[in-house]
């Protein structure tokens, strides 16, 4: 089986890092994208959603990943992002009110730069929703 190195940091810890089969991302402009081993080299931009790896060894590793970029170089690919959590690890309560408080947000008059601000936080909320209750048992 092919596989590649992949190291996931986020701004609070490293999330992953080990050999791995498939990495699928949601990648800005493109939606999700997947990467297997020998991938051509590329840097692209993350958005918030849902990741899936699959780890060369144990089980498929779902999580919500925050916005930050993919270097895929020489077989080795590395995620830089300013949060993952895997469905266990999302306070659905605290994501729940993040949403609301965006929801409340976008209805004030706001500048230009606030408003997509705001938005960028509800579609943050609703993603770590959307991932908790998928995975919920």
């Amino acid at each position: 089986m092919n596989t590649f190195k992949l190291k996931i940091v986020s701004s609070r810890r490293v999330f992953f890092e080990g050999d791995c089969v498939q990495l699928v991302l949601p990648i800005a402009d493109d939606g999700l994208k997947g990467f297997l081993a020998h991938h051509e080299n590329v840097v692209a931009p993350i958005e918030s959603g849902e990741m899936k790896i699959t780890p060369a060894e144990g089980d498929e590793i779902f999580a919500f990943i925050g916005s930050g970029f993919i270097e895929f170089f020489d077989n080795t690919a590395t995620v830089v992002c300013i949060s993952c959590q895997r469905p266990e690890e999302i306070d659905k309560d605290r994501a729940e009110e993040a949403k609301q408080r965006a929801e409340e947000k976008l209805r004030q008059k706001q500048s230009l730069f606030e408003y997509h601000q705001t938005a960028n936080d509800l579609a943050r909320a609703m993603e770590r929703l959307k991932i908790k209750n998928r995975h919920e048992i």
